[in-house]
């Protein structure tokens, strides 16, 4: 569900792990590996649970950051975890 009362989806897991994959091979393509870090910067949409599963899928460490932060707490917490892709 989203934040509006009528905003909501329904996905099956077998349409969930089709994404998943697909995203996962997206990270590949961008030369993402097992144990790079990537930062998630969405807000609360199917597009974050994707991209969360797509990084543990391929073994790479996620670090969300919702889109309600600034661009300095964003760039921040980019530099502390040294991440190597920025998904938004």
């Amino acid at each position: 569900e989203g934040n509006e009362p009528g905003d909501s989806a329904k996905i099956t897991y077998n349409e969930l792990l089709h994404k998943v994959c697909q995203f996962a091979n997206v990270l590949r393509s961008q030369g993402v590996k097992k144990g790079d870090r990537v930062s998630i910067y969405l807000p609360m949409i199917l597009e974050l649970v994707v991209a969360m599963l797509a990084c543990a899928r391929i073994g790479a460490l996620h670090s969300i950051v919702f889109a309600g932060f600034s661009a300095d707490s964003l760039c921040e917490r980019i530099l502390d975890c040294g991440c190597s892709l920025l998904i938004t």
